[in-house]
């Protein structure tokens, strides 16, 4: 199969590509914006990989999106490419209307010509699979059950609206021009890769530096974390046996409020890292919480685990140690990452253009297997 999977330098995105080229026999045309959170040295070994092809587009270009198919003439869509931090959505939502909203409707026109190009021995076996996030749902109370294929839609954020849009739109042209699609909705994903303003990787650094940990309101805010890998191998299984018009909630079954995250990341540093002024849980800070900050989510998979023949692997705490040793193990990448958003702040640039500057020379240390010591 040939896939055109867009975002593949992403977190989850790259995860994806690195499952694909490891675990399959699939080519991947990776189309990529490249914007601040991208990195081309997440694709690890499928970084010049015979059967990875690296596109630098936007989703959003109707010609380039049009270019691509009609170059490299895909069996299925996986559609990952968004802007998916909700601080950032709410300090500026036009990014996000543009890349999730009118990103996915361009790249829906472009399949939906391509689709219709395709003989009928091949028509049978497309995919337009549409990854989205649990957010959408809106927010849980404590007791409510978790979110499952059939809860009723509730966005609260700019992020979350723009993405309730895009799978809206993919439905949409399923049942209005039969283009056949497939949407997956998944909870807060963790793991290798993923860049430092998300919370995981922010309070492990933070922690590393001796900086304060903050913490939005008491800390109560909860969520169903999955180990990112464990996503990928996922998502690949919707893409190859997932019936077309179906949803897929995806879930870890690990639900943790913020505190507890933030403290397990302090005790396993702890372990790992003892630091001399002592237990890491003291930089805790309490900070006041953001707008709209929904309560709770959580994704019940039972469904989809059935229907998939899968279940995440990895426990929370299992999945945190990896994450963990893996940021203690590649200090040159997210070193290098923190320095450009801490030049690009000093010099009035944007972080995502600092870090352009930093890509080309943290790709070597990354992906040659090179590994710093842990202090």
């Amino acid at each position: 199969m040939k896939l055109l999977l867009t975002g593949g330098c992403g977190f989850i995105g790259s995860a994806v590509v690195r499952h694909l080229l490891r675990r399959t026999g699939h080519v991947v045309v990776n189309v990529d914006k490249m914007t601040y959170a991208a990195s081309e040295d997440a694709l690890e070994d499928g970084f010049g990989h015979n059967r990875h092809l690296l596109v630098k587009a936007d989703i959003a270009d109707a010609a380039s999106m049009r270019q691509v198919f009609d170059t490299h003439d895909p069996d299925a869509v996986m559609h990952l490419a968004a802007e998916s931090h909700v601080d950032r959505s709410i300090d500026g939502p036009a990014d996000f209307v543009q890349t999730n909203v009118v990103g996915t409707f361009t790249l829906l026109e472009a399949a939906r010509r391509h689709y219709a190009t395709l003989g009928a021995d091949r028509k049978p076996g497309f995919r337009f699979h549409h990854v989205s996030t649990d957010e959408v749902f809106g927010a849980l109370g404590h007791d409510d059950p978790p979110f499952t294929e059939t809860t009723a839609y509730d966005p609260r954020s700019p992020y979350s609206a723009t993405k309730a849009a895009s799978d809206h739109l993919v439905r949409a042209w399923s049942h209005t021009y039969g283009l056949p699609t497939i949407v997956s909705n998944t909870c807060n994903n963790y793991g290798p890769w993923q860049f430092p303003e998300k919370l995981i990787p922010l309070v492990t650094l933070n922690a590393l530096d001796g900086k304060p940990l903050p913490v939005y309101g008491d800390g109560s805010n909860m969520r169903d974390w999955l180990f990112v890998e464990d996503h990928a191998e996922a998502l690949v299984r919707v893409l190859e046996s997932g019936v077309a018009g179906h949803t897929y909630a995806i879930g870890g079954r690990q639900p943790r409020t913020n505190l507890q995250v933030v403290k397990a990341i302090c005790a396993h540093l702890d372990r790992r890292v003892a630091d001399p002024a002592g237990p890491r849980e003291r930089l805790i800070r309490f900070v006041s919480d953001r707008p709209g900050h929904d309560f709770r989510y959580e994704i019940d998979p039972s469904r989809s685990e059935q229907a998939l023949d899968w279940k995440a692997p990895h426990d929370f705490e299992r999945g945190l140690a990896r994450t963990i040793d893996w940021y203690l193990s590649n200090r040159a990448w997210w070193e290098a990452l923190r320095a450009a958003k801490y030049a690009g702040e000093r010099l009035g640039t944007s972080d995502g253009e600092a870090a352009k500057a930093v890509r080309g020379a943290t790709r070597q240390g990354a992906t040659s297997g090179k590994k710093e010591p842990v202090a």
